[in-house]
């Protein structure tokens, strides 16, 4: 049979579709492909080839690089408690793109809110375009502002509808006592540079290194996925002082009492730690708020106990006896008799009291502050061997501490006095020296005969200019001998003596008090000549029996009359009887020593007997007198 015909299958209307389809979706992927492949390439020029290009572009026309302060270090008393501290504190920025249009208003605003300069803050919130054209979205319009009033002025600018205002973190330096300790401290000015004092030394040591930040800002915020690196701040050491704050405190108060009850023009009053050396309080006045606004420097700023030079008048007998003592020229009973005048070169040298001719012990010369009995005395001893002595007290050398103006004061070579020029620097004129040196020269005797170079830093600490200063490093040597010293305290405990001395105002009941008044005239600038100012003082320790604190008080220019008994001495009083209750130190622990001020003649012998007599009362532990001077080479 025949077989039927073949038909071709039917090609349905379905599988016409999907062929269709397919045919697209390749020509799609292929398309989508030499799209993802320009997309690629251009990827791989931008992030590999071009990068560094393109990111420079990028970082020119919206990166922006802030600073991230370092906190500064603390100022720290002897007892841990601040002087100067960093407190939390706000700096305002601005983008200036978007504050330019209402710069005027944003800056009224700032200026009445926070003192600011308006011109100057105008031109920060003005500043929208970089010298090389491209924007400039960051600007500092204020630095160190307490968080409280900087975020109340940027809250206050928004809720006006001003945009472009913001806050960073700041902080602000603090004073907590204001003028306590503020001549010591220094400041830091507006800029939050150190402006002087202890701030300024030890910069590098409490500054610590700021760090920063760099980061992408497009149209006034910051990009999210932008370029951001950080490199964090380290921040400053704290700075531990000597310093007593509550002593501070105190000292500077009494002081400023007693500068305005004399009507002086200023004065300082210095407190050692007997047997450190440690400057306990260093007070000046007039003195100032350190949280001020300080830009130039005026007369009151600073340490004036460091910087200023003055002739330091009798208390320099204190040295000049002490050396006599231990070079074995006097002792305490040692007979001076005192003429109404005394020839010197071509002048005439008298006391700060008219009388005849007195019959004087070495004590009475020093109870009574006889000018001319300390320059019969001191003429026994040649001027190459008394100028090693004030020397090795300090005179005519800076006290060690650089940085806040203590020059070495002025003590010209021996070779160059005359007999006038000898016998004034032996009773105080003549010689220069700061508040700090005194201090340190009368704690010399209150040590024991031993010199303390004074210190203000606790330890041992490197100072901005890399010098290594403080306590731990502080040089000592050998002056006079113990006994000398003790000799000359003995002569010193009857300055206080209400009936013989001229300071029966700084005793304190149940303590022995060892001290010397002084005054001296002042130079006048006009003339070049001694005028009608004169600078007094009173310099002291106590217990004498055994010291603790050593007190030096001095008033410039007085204008009621008084001399350093009258004027030093209530302030001496005050102070050192603070300092005894607030230090627990007890009473003494016997009466204070009466050593006769007048001889009379025919009295008996001089000398054999009456060192013998000494020897009794203090022992003869340390050797003849001059030993020390001996071992020195200063004989």
């Amino acid at each position: 049979m025949p077989q039927p015909p073949t038909r071709r299958p039917r090609t349905s209307r379905l599988e016409g579709v999907r062929l269709t389809s397919l045919r697209r979706l390749r020509v799609g992927f292929i398309l989508i492909a030499m799209v993802v492949s320009i997309f690629a390439a251009r990827l791989l020029q931008l992030q590999g080839v071009d990068a560094a290009a393109y990111a420079a572009k990028a970082r020119s026309l919206g990166a922006v690089t802030e600073e991230l302060p370092a906190t500064r270090g603390a100022i720290l008393d002897r007892n841990g408690v601040p002087m100067a501290e960093s407190l939390d504190g706000l700096m305002i920025v601005a983008d200036p793109t978007r504050t330019e249009k209402d710069a005027p208003k944003i800056a009224q605003l700032l200026s009445d809110r926070l003192g600011l300069d308006y011109i100057q803050t105008v031109d920060v919130l003005t500043d929208a375009k970089r010298p090389d054209g491209t924007e400039n979205h960051f600007g500092y319009v204020a630095r160190r502002i307490p968080s409280e009033k900087a975020r109340a002025a940027v809250k206050e600018l928004d809720d006006l509808g001003y945009k472009g205002i913001d806050t960073r973190w700041d902080p602000v330096r603090s004073y907590p006592g204001k003028d306590v300790g503020a001549n010591l401290l220094g400041f830091m000015n507006r800029n939050g540079d150190a402006g002087g004092g202890l701030e300024m030394i030890y910069n590098s040591l409490l500054a610590g290194k700021d760090g920063h930040a760099v980061y992408d800002v497009g149209g006034g915020n910051r990009i999210p996925l932008g370029d951001n690196s950080r490199v964090e701040p380290q921040d400053g050491k704290d700075l531990h002082l000597t310093i007593d704050r509550d002593v501070q405190f105190y000292t500077q108060r009494v002081l400023r009492q007693a500068v305005q009850s004399a009507r002086a023009a200023s004065g300082s009053v210095v407190v050692m730690d007997s047997r450190s050396g440690e400057l306990v309080a260093v007070a000046d006045y007039p003195s100032y708020d350190a949280n001020g606004d300080y830009f130039d420097k005026s007369d009151h700023l600073g340490a004036a106990a460091f910087r200023d030079v003055y002739e330091p008048g009798s208390v320099q007998k204190v040295l000049t006896a002490a050396s006599l003592v231990d070079a074995g020229y006097v002792n305490p009973l040692t007979r001076i008799t005192v003429p109404e005048k005394l020839k010197s070169s071509d002048r005439v040298i008298g006391d700060y009291f008219d009388h005849g001719t007195l019959r004087l012990t070495m004590t009475g010369v020093i109870a009574k502050s006889s000018n001319i009995g300390t320059a019969l005395a001191a003429r026994q001893m040649p001027a190459r061997q008394l100028y090693r002595y004030l020397h090795g007290f300090g005179e005519g050398e800076r006290v060690g501490i650089e940085g806040l103006g203590g020059g070495p004061g002025l003590l010209s070579p021996w070779g160059d006095w005359i007999q006038v020029e000898r016998d004034n620097i032996a009773f105080g004129q003549g010689v220069a020296v700061s508040a700090v040196q005194m201090a340190a020269a009368v704690n010399t005797v209150a040590h024991g005969g031993v010199y303390i170079q004074p210190s203000l830093v606790r330890g041992r600490v490197v100072d901005t200019q890399g010098r290594v200063t403080g306590s731990a490093v502080a040089q000592t040597r050998r002056v006079v001998s113990p006994r000398a010293a003790r000799e000359t305290a003995q002569m010193m405990e009857m300055v206080t003596d209400p009936v013989e001395g001229t300071a029966g105002m700084a005793a304190i009941p149940g303590y022995r008090v060892a001290g010397k008044t002084g005054t001296a005239q002042r130079i006048d600038p006009k003339c070049g000549c001694y005028g009608r100012d004169f600078t007094v003082s009173f310099a002291g320790f106590a217990p004498a029996d055994d010291p603790r604190f050593t007190v030096y008080v001095v008033v410039h220019k007085p204008r009621n009359g008084g001399g350093g008994g009258a004027t030093g001495g209530p302030v001496f009083r005050k102070v050192m009887g603070y300092l005894l209750q607030k230090y627990a130190v007890p009473p003494s622990g016997s009466a204070p020593l009466r050593t006769p001020v007048e001889w009379v003649p025919g009295s008996g012998p001089q000398g054999d007997q009456e060192r013998a007599a000494l020897e009794e009362r203090f022992g003869d532990e340390d050797g003849p007198a001059g030993g020390a001077a001996a071992g020195l080479g200063l004989r």
